[in-house]
Parts: C-alpha cells; sequence; structure tokens
C-alpha cells in the first residue's frame, strides 16, 4: 500500500531577502492570479547549485520531484549539503508547503528536522513530550500509557522534570527522538540530527527505527551522511542533486552511484580561493610511479598522494603538517597518513607549495573509498575538508600469490612474517 505520495514538487525562493521579496512582486503576483493566470516568477529561477553566482533573484531549491513510499518501507535520502534534502522533509512534515506539486500522504506524520524539533524551551521534558503527543493528535490517555517507555528511552529521567532550554543538545535529541518514535506515527520522517547524540544512542535509535518499520510496519524517511547508517537501515534510497532526484532504487546501487559520481569534488576545491588572509589546498591527487594521475589502484600498488598549498599572502607559515584519513564505503575510518606522525613538518612560503606523500605498499582490500583531508598547524586549523575525493581498489598481489582477505574491504592488509 502506498503511504505516501510526490507529485511535482518544487520549491522555489527569492535570493537575499526574507517572504516573497519586493511590493512590486507581490502586486505583480496577485495581478496575475486575478487573472487567472500563472505566477510570472515560476518562468524564472536558477538551478539549485550554491557555488555559483547567480544573477537570477530566485533559485529552485527543488524541482520536480516525483516518488513514492510504500508502507513499512524505510527511504533513504542523501546528497551533499545544499542538494534539497532538508528543504524536501519539511514540505513532507508539513513545516513549509510546496510552490508547486502535491503531497499525498495516509496516516500521521511525526518529524525530526533540528535539535528540540517542536519542543517549547520553558516547558519541562514532561510537558514537551504531552505537547507533542497533542499536536500528533494523540490523547492524553495514549500519551500516559507511553509515558515511562518515552522517558526511559531517552535516558534523561533525572531532568524530565526540568525545563527544556537548560537540555543540551544531546539530550534534546535523545528526548526529542524517543517522543517521535514512541508516539506511533504512520510516517517517521528523521533529517541528520542523530549526528548530534553519542555513539550509544544513535545506534540504540537505529535500532528502533529499524524495529518501528519492520516490527510494526510504520514507513521511515531517513537523511544522512554516514554512509554505514544508510545501507544498514535503508531498503530504497534516492540521491538528491541541486535540486532534482538524479537516482532512485535499491539503497546498495544507489551508495555506489553516488559514491562512484564524482572521481574528485572539485567543487570544495573551488570554494577554498575564498580563503585570502591563509593558505588553503588548492588540489588533491593521487599518483602513480610514473606521476600519471589515477583514480583506480590495485592492492599492494606504490602510489604518490601530491598535495598542492595555495599562500595567497606574503607570510611564511611555520610548522605546518597534512593529514589524510581514508574510509570505506560505509564511513568506517581504517587508516591515516599523517605528516606529523613522520616528524614533517613544512613552511608554507606565498605561492604554491607541493606536499607529496609515498605510499610503498597500499594496503587496502578490493573496493571503494574516500579521504579526508586536514591541514594545519600546531594552533591554527587551516583547513579540513570531508570527503574530499574518492578512489578505488583493484584485487592486486598485496601477499605476491595474489591472495586476500576474506569478507568486507574493512580490512587493512598488513605485510606479515611466519615461522
Amino acid at each position: 500500500m502506498i503511504i505516501l505520495k510526490a507529485e511535482g514538487i518544487s520549491k522555489q525562493y527569492r535570493l537575499g531577502t526574507v517572504g516573497t521579496g519586493t511590493l512590486s512582486h507581490d502586486l505583480n503576483r496577485f495581478w496575475y492570479r486575478f487573472r487567472g493566470k500563472e505566477d510570472p516568477y515560476l518562468k524564472i529561477g536558477a538551478e539549485n547549485d550554491r557555488s555559483s553566482n547567480q544573477k537570477s533573484q530566485y533559485v529552485w531549491a527543488l524541482k520536480d520531484i516525483n516518488f513514492e513510499v510504500k508502507k513499512g518501507e524505510v527511504l533513504g535520502i542523501i546528497g551533499r549539503n545544499g542538494a534539497g534534502k532538508s528543504t524536501l522533509l519539511k514540505i513532507l512534515s508539513r513545516v513549509t508547503g510546496p510552490t508547486t506539486g502535491v503531497i499525498k500522504t495516509k496516516g500521521r506524520i511525526a518529524s525530526l528536522l533540528e535539535v528540540g524539533t517542536g519542543f517549547h524551551p520553558e516547558l519541562t521534558g514532561r510537558e514537551n513530550v504531552y505537547l507533542n503527543g497533542a499536536i500528533l493528535g494523540m490523547s492524553k490517555a495514549e500519551i500516559t500509557s507511553k509515558l515511562d517507555e518515552i522517558i526511559e528511552f531517552s535516558g534523561c529521567k533525572m531532568y524530565i522534570d526540568t525545563p527544556v532550554k537548560r537540555y543540551s543538545s544531546g539530550m534534546k535529541v535523545r528526548l526529542a527522538f524517543a517522543v517521535a518514535a514512541h508516539l506511533e506515527p504512520d510516517i517517521l520522517v528523521v533529517d541528520e540530527v542523530l549526528a548530534v547524540g553519542d555513539a550509544e544512542f544513535q545506534q540504540k535509535a537505529i535500532g528502533k527505527m529499524q524495529e518501528i518499520s519492520k516490527g510494526d510496519g510504520r514507513t521511515v524517511l531517513f537523511v544522512s551522511h554516514n554512509m554505514g547508517t544508510i545501507l544498514s537501515l535503508t531498503e530504497k534510497c534516492m540521491i538528491l542533486e541541486k535540486g532534482r532526484i538524479t537516482h532512485f532504487g535499491p539503497t546498495e546501487e544507489v551508495v555506489e552511484k553516488y559514491l562512484q559520481s564524482v572521481e574528485m569534488d572539485r567543487e570544495i576545491f573551488k570554494l577554498a580561493k575564498e580563503f585570502q588572509n591563509h593558505p588553503f589546498i588548492k588540489n588533491v591527487e593521487f599518483l602513480d610511479e610514473k606521476g600519471h594521475h589515477q583514480i583506480s589502484f590495485i592492492s599492494g600498488q606504490k602510489l604518490n598522494i601530491k598535495i598542492t598549498i595555495d599562500n595567497p599572502t606574503e607570510r611564511i607559515f611555520g610548522n605546518c603538517f597534512v593529514g589524510i584519513a581514508v574510509f570505506s564505503r560505509n564511513g568506517t575510518m581504517l587508516t591515516a597518513y599523517r605528516s606529523d606522525l613522520a616528524d614533517k613538518y613544512y613552511d608554507i612560503e606565498p605561492g604554491e607549495n607541493i606536499i607529496y606523500c609515498r605510499i610503498d605498499k597500499l594496503p587496502l582490500n578490493p573496493g571503494l573509498y574516500t579521504y579526508n583531508i586536514n591541514f594545519q598547524d600546531f594552533t591554527t586549523t587551516h583547513q579540513q575538508i570531508r570527503e574530499a575525493g574518492r578512489f578505488q581498489v583493484e584485487t592486486g598481489k598485496f601477499y605476491e600469490n595474489g591472495k586476500i582477505p576474506a569478507g568486507s574491504s574493512q580490512i587493512i592488509l598488513v605485510d606479515q612474517q611466519w615461522n
């Protein structure tokens, strides 16, 4: 049974102002509507590309979104920052309305979009539980029957009669999620807020979402940048890119496409040009032994990582070091290469500076990997880039005989001597 359906959903915003804009635009809209004609500003609007310099006053945060979700399904929504994920969830939760299109739902929707969503800061945790339940359309008796369970799950028993304004962000998330999950909505909408909670609570929350979808047959829409959570929790997944759905289907296939979609996020390095007062990472390249740029390597292969740092100032920045952390496709950090661990520190002079990291034997199993890069000195982090790029590793003769350990790619290969 289809429990949620989005038909032609689009959302337009006006850049640089709050509301609809100027009085002339409002009057123009009214005049067109009075004559039974289409809003003239729906015909214009730039694509949702946060890094570009748009001349249009309007932007389409979402454009022509169509999908449907069945009862009991868990749908993952992934994409880069600014792709339109949160805007879509706000429309589905009826926090804001679409500019065009319609949402069809069956049953109650509970949403957890930001830390402490729907909480009144002056009310206690207990009072907010009743307030949220009432908003969801539940009776006081229904909420009371679930109250002890909610408090126990949240782990906030000591503070339940304390005003929410005195809660930490993690405590707000705990209580907000407990309320949303236990008050039996037909559709639970969760944004990236779980990242605020500690690891123990994240696992607890993921287990609860699996329970309510599989056990109770309720629907969950989940946004996350953690591919491990998406892979373990969701069955179907969609990619949002510049306000449009680019892929929709089984989670494993969609996550693979998402990770392979960009050889390297060049946009990140373009944004780095905004730095004027300190050096920034201009480029990162993975090179083979002959110095050729590659994105595909073999287990055990020699390679060099070339890091170009641009210093737009006239100063010399001393004692700088660079770190690269490598992650599996589900977001688990596997290994890190850091110049400070090798007691290598660099003076970054004006202009371009190039630093090389040599890896004699790539210690990774076959698979697709992402990496973060960090550039700092003893006192200042000049730049930190998440998901700076991706590379592929194929089967190679790390152990000379071509054998590899069975299992997932989350295994580091190590040279061994047996006697």
